[in-house]
């Protein structure tokens, strides 16, 4: 498994022990020992700990991925070369059963340079010849997630800043998590396929109603909206870029990327419901994340 230190990986990690896997987790950095794991130190750019990791495995989970990167070349690096890394890693180790985690991103590439290097990525996975199947997750939340955290601060206040009008698709970590653990057991009916699973809610979430869902999770009975115009949004991706450089987390790409008015889940692409349902109200999960937050002093 790649990216199990990470949001999603770790919530994924966390289902598969619970079902009784044995996982081999690359990872950058020492880990404690953990009954269940062995822990392979490398990096997707690093084919010898790549096929390390994928040694004597059953099938391989490859979850990690950038999301927020300076350049179109550095996004190429850490999804599609880094993609086309562990696929020959599985190659090499005689692996068939390939989970790939992409994006709904991927459907429109030429919106940003992320938006490129997801489907690049896909293709890559489908020219493998593996026994492939690849998720693409809407906007995710739960416990450890920091990307949806400023829009939890800001509904605790009763207002949100949201991006122009527009849809989108949710699903709870746990969710994801259990979806992937069944697709790495599956080895037949999910080859070859493509899914974008979601949280059941049907033609998704307007942004503005996600919000104010939020803000009932976090005791608010009213949450003020107010979407940002496109050009002001991608006009602040630009500033940010030019006062924190490196560090800029509005850059023009992720501003290009917010800005689509439809993130929804595709009708009919949800995986087979004898294989795997939503099984939990989004509000519940809403209010678990928000209980996770103020456990951690996030919130």
């Amino acid at each position: 498994m790649t990216g199990a230190t990470g949001f999603v990986g770790g919530a994924t990690l966390r289902h598969a022990l619970e079902q009784g896997w044995h996982v081999r987790a690359l990872t950058r950095r020492p880990q404690p020992a953990r009954e269940g794991v062995t822990w392979i130190m490398g990096a997707l750019d690093q084919p010898d700990s790549l096929a390390e990791m994928a040694a004597g495995s059953d099938a391989v989970m490859h979850i990690a991925g950038v999301v927020n990167v300076p350049t179109r070349a550095a996004f190429e690096a850490g999804n599609a070369t880094a993609t086309s890394n562990v696929v020959d890693a599985a190659r090499g180790a005689g692996i068939a059963r390939f989970v790939h985690v992409s994006s709904l991103a991927a459907r429109e590439p030429d919106i940003s340079n992320y938006s490129w290097s997801k489907a690049r990525a896909e293709t890559i996975v489908k020219a493998s010849g593996l026994d492939w199947t690849i998720v693409r997750p809407p906007a995710v939340f739960g416990p450890g997630d920091t990307e949806m955290l400023d829009l939890f601060r800001m509904a605790r206040r009763g207002i949100a800043l949201l991006p122009p009008a527009g849809r989108m698709s949710a699903i709870y970590v746990d969710e994801l998590a259990h979806l992937l653990v069944a697709l790495a057991t599956d080895r037949d009916a999910s080859i070859g396929q493509t899914y974008e699973p979601d949280d059941g809610k049907p033609g998704g979430w307007s942004h503005r109603s996600f919000a104010r869902m939020i803000g009932r999770a976090v005791g608010r009975s009213h949450v003020s909206t107010l979407s940002v115009p496109a050009a002001v949004l991608k006009a602040g991706g630009r500033l940010d870029k030019l006062v924190r450089r490196g560090r800029a987390k509005l850059t023009p790409d992720r501003a290009r990327y917010i800005a689509h008015p439809d993130w929804v889940a595709a009708t009919g692409a949800c995986p087979p419901p004898e294989l795997w349902r939503p099984g939990r109200d989004t509000g519940e999960t809403l209010a678990e994340t928000v209980r996770w937050y103020r456990k951690e002093g996030w919130l």
